[in-house]
């Protein structure tokens, strides 16, 4: 079923992800609503710059509330009417939960549950949620499927993901609830996140200071440009799931389910080595990064591929921008903002 919407609650709206679809609706005409804790993980001028924008809109309201707060994500439901929720909020990155667990257990598990129960008692049309590629964790089969097993992560980030997987399942079973998750891989592009590869290698390359390269550069990413992510995420907001009348508890698809629930990956489907990676924004840069090379830090995977084939299949959208596109993109929006040369 495909389904129009006019008004929209985007969580995470000051994020990478979450300013880059909260514009993308706005510029279609849709009223959002946007919450942010505006929490100072990375840069807050980088959020607050986002929020700006946005703002700009008269179709936009923002709420800088906390969703682990349950109060005050209920009175934002209780003047929404919203047909579809969108959550991008979540406390990011791999490598912070091995020192801020706290951070996770607050943001992935008690916001995401309040998101559940807003939407339930709010009579929420369709819940999509990001979710993320680091919930293959262990599995090494390639490229990473949505109907494959996803019960050995290894990093408390990623079991979170996988905890809103889970839970977002049971509210569907119990409330029938419309849920469809998102396993994002490795998104960049302009106003992308300050703690990722791509941001930290520019910065570092403009100012002649070495970079991290981890793994002694043989890990590969599956590299997915921004306006892909959007693409993909537009697409399946309007495509409320529907339950897989082929589904069997004696053979159980992770990706399906019996009730109205699915997870889609949208990735690029292309995976790049870091070193090349790292040549194409030396390449775009006009200079050359200083490297320091470390072992494979804990929590991280080696590979990252996304199989897109039910995207798709069900949507009629493959992400397709080639790195070398998406890397100049990001630098000249990073010349532009950073003024510098």
């Amino acid at each position: 079923m495909e389904m129009k919407f006019k008004k929209v609650l985007v969580t995470g709206a000051a994020g990478f992800i979450g300013y880059h679809l909260s514009k993308r609706l706005l510029e279609e005409d849709c009223h959002v609503a946007g919450v942010d804790n505006l929490n100072n993980y990375y840069d807050v001028g980088l959020k607050e710059a986002r929020l700006k924008t946005l703002l700009n809109f008269k179709k936009f309201t923002f709420h800088r509330i906390d969703l682990s707060n349950r109060k005050d994500l209920e009175n934002v439901f209780k003047q929404g009417g919203f047909e579809v929720v969108v959550n991008m909020a979540a406390q990011a990155g791999v490598r912070y939960s091995l020192t801020n667990p706290m951070a996770y257990v607050d943001s992935n598990l008690v916001g995401f549950v309040n998101i559940l129960e807003c939407c339930r008692h709010f009579n929420t049309a369709h819940l999509v949620f990001a979710s993320s590629s680091s919930v293959y964790g262990a599995n090494t089969k390639m490229p990473f499927s949505v109907h494959q097993n996803v019960d050995h992560p290894i990093s408390l980030y990623a079991a979170s993901k996988k905890a809103n997987e889970l839970m977002a399942h049971t509210y569907s079973h119990l409330f029938g609830l419309a849920c469809t998750g998102l396993r994002f891989f490795t998104v960049y592009g302009p106003w992308g996140r300050p703690d990722m590869a791509l941001f930290l290698f520019t910065k570092a390359i403009l100012e002649g200071e070495p970079i991290q390269v981890f793994n002694h550069g043989k890990m590969k990413r599956d590299f997915t440009y921004i306006d892909d992510i959007i693409e993909g995420v537009v697409r399946v907001m309007k495509k409320v799931p529907e339950s897989n009348t082929d589904w069997s508890g004696e053979n159980p698809d992770p990706g399906t389910s019996y009730t109205r629930y699915k997870i889609y990956n949208i990735g690029n489907n292309e995976p790049v080595e870091l070193m090349r990676f790292i040549e194409v924004i030396e390449d775009a840069l006009g200079k050359k990064a200083k490297k320091k090379f470390f072992d494979l830090q804990p929590g991280d995977v080696p590979m990252t591929f996304a199989d897109v084939d039910d995207l798709i299949r069900d949507v009629g959208f493959k992400p397709s921008t080639s790195i070398e596109d998406g890397v100049k993109k990001f630098i000249d929006w990073y010349r532009n903002y950073y003024q510098v040369r």
